[in-house]
């Protein structure tokens, strides 16, 4: 069955030609960011390179796809850039591992195989987006380079004023597409309280499994912490920074998370980080700028760390929380700026036109 939306995108693809800017080359999104709906996910990365480079949705020299937030009817789209000379760059995110997509791997996979074996450049989100593509995407002979996400230093910056000595606020933040990971959040807030950390815990994000939003009630009413757990079901990128800013830890125990840039934003303003040291976690946050829980690498089950190991990565933290703000600002500061980021591309860029 063909669908109005899908004809409307394809006419659309057709209409598609090289630019040919005797200036420099324009970059074009795929229609990613240019149908009036708030910026999300994967998508936002693209910004600052529509800032710097973008042309109109039907002329440009290279297309710029983000496998976490592709455009729609994909292949067709590379296929009538390939056919107009127009050079692609695919952006690798994670991929479907066992252990997350759950028997739907080659759903995930199969789409994104494809798309990589058509690009003239992969830009690989951090050195485990590049090893599990090559897992299960297959090996690739696509030129590749691994640019991590960036941040915006000036919109995402530490608050102020200092820290007072009042209740420890502690964030968790982004899309919670597993329940494990918020119940060991809540838990962890639990067993602080019970030895005497005076704590609140703001769970901020869209809970992804069914009823998800009842079932953490009940175990936040279970737990006994209903008074210390404050619910934000959404928030845009134009409150990421204030909610950073109104906490003194962000933990995110997501177990094999490829590049998250929820963890960025938050050293950016200065938040110590407890997670999970697998993924692209141990890639980002280094020991001076906070704590993560060994895990172990298995693509087949997650180890997301339990409520008693974050908690005891919180205490252990506690006593140093302004020293590893600091490191985690400097840290973002030179390795997750945007305009280097930026720069970054524009080399990329010149090299394909």
């Amino acid at each position: 069955m063909e669908f109005p939306g899908r004809r409307k995108v394809l006419k659309q693809h057709a209409l598609i030609h090289r630019m040919g800017n005797p200036d420099g080359p324009r970059v074009g999104f795929g229609g990613v960011l240019d149908d009036g709906r708030p910026v999300h996910g994967g998508a936002v990365k693209l910004l600052p390179l529509r800032d710097a480079f973008a042309a109109d949705e039907c002329h440009f020299d290279i297309l710029y796809a983000v496998s976490s937030s592709q455009p729609q009817c994909a292949e067709n789209l590379f296929r009538r850039c390939r056919d107009q000379g127009i050079r692609i760059v695919w952006n690798q995110n994670g991929v479907g591992y066992p252990a997350w997509a759950e028997g739907e791997s080659e759903r995930f996979n199969a789409p994104m195989r494809r798309l990589r074996s058509m690009a003239d450049h992969v830009v690989y989100q951090s050195l485990f987006c590049q090893v599990s593509a090559e897992r299960y995407l297959g090996p690739s002979e696509v030129p590749f380079q691994i640019l991590y996400n960036p941040v915006d230093l000036v919109r995402f910056a530490p608050r102020t004023e200092a820290r007072g000595k009042g209740l420890l606020r502690i964030l968790a933040a982004g899309t919670h597409g597993t329940r494990d990971r918020v119940i060991s959040v809540l838990e962890m807030l639990s067993l602080l309280k019970k030895e005497g950390v005076e704590a609140i815990l703001t769970v901020a994000g869209k809970f992804q499994w069914r009823n998800g939003e009842e079932d953490i009630c009940k175990e936040v009413n279970r737990l006994g912490v209903a008074e210390s757990v404050k619910r934000v079901s959404r928030f845009s990128q134009e409150d990421a920074a204030a909610l950073y800013q109104s906490h003194d830890i962000l933990v995110h125990p997501k177990y094999m998370d490829p590049c998250p840039t929820v963890v960025i934003e938050a050293m950016a303003c200065g938040l110590p980080v407890i997670g999970s040291a697998s993924g692209g976690m141990s890639e980002l946050v280094p020991d001076s700028c906070g704590r993560l829980v060994p895990s172990p690498c298995d693509w087949d089950k997650r180890h997301t760390p339990t409520g008693e190991e974050l908690a005891v990565a919180v205490t252990t933290i506690l006593p140093h929380l302004a020293s590893l703000g600091i490191a985690a600002r400097k840290h973002a500061e030179e390795r997750f700026a945007v305009d280097r980021w930026v720069e970054d591309h524009r080399r990329l860029f010149q090299s394909l036109f």
